[in-house]
């Protein structure tokens, strides 16, 4: 009987320092670009975000790298007909927050929905959280990320290469700690 009540305590105390799954809204600004990075998916072009924001984990800076189609998506659908379908195969972020944990992500599934007419695209990606440093250590969930991206700056061909970007994040996290001291290294 003592080890089962041992045993308990142990299962809520660490339920309680790692919550429950939580739901995440954060939206944020900044700018997206053509990407130096390779990462050699056939047929594709890389971009690289660069963004900042806040929300229901406070402030935080991100930086992520996707993977996206040089030919449009038959198998994919925009919401309007005019749009024009490029899926995104792979890819990778990391939060940084003002505590200074990071949270890491890896792109499931992704689509740009490009309308020429109105100048600008709409993302839409899932990302998978697979944890990060300090309070997300053990950090597990889902975000959907919602972009719009407007081209500021275009090539010698006429290609869109720079943008600026504002969305949102929203989806669910668990496995977050309280806060930590900051000499403390939990990677």
């Amino acid at each position: 009987m003592r080890h089962t009540a041992i045993a308990a305590m142990l299962i809520l105390g660490a339920a309680s320092i790692y919550g429950d799954e939580s739901r995440v809204r954060m939206t944020f600004s900044g700018t997206s670009e053509t990407a130096a990075t390779n990462l050699q998916q056939p047929n594709t072009s890389n971009d690289e975000d660069h963004f900042a924001g806040d929300g229901t984990l406070g402030k935080f800076s991100l930086h992520q790298i996707r993977a996206v189609s040089n030919s449009p998506d038959p198998t994919q659908t925009c919401p309007a007909g005019s749009q024009i379908p490029f899926s995104e195969p792979s890819g990778a972020g990391v939060f940084r927050f003002e505590d200074g944990s990071l949270l890491e992500v890896t792109l499931e599934k992704g689509l740009d929905c490009i309308d020429p007419a109105a100048k600008q695209a709409l993302c839409t990606i899932s990302f998978t959280i697979s944890g990060g440093t300090r309070r997300f250590k053990h950090a597990s969930g889902t975000l959907i990320f919602t972009e719009v991206a407007r081209p500021v700056l275009f090539d010698a061909l006429g290609n869109p290469v720079f943008f600026d970007a504002t969305g949102e994040f929203t989806g669910t996290i668990a496995g977050v700690a309280g806060q930590q001291h900051e000499h403390e290294d939990n990677r």
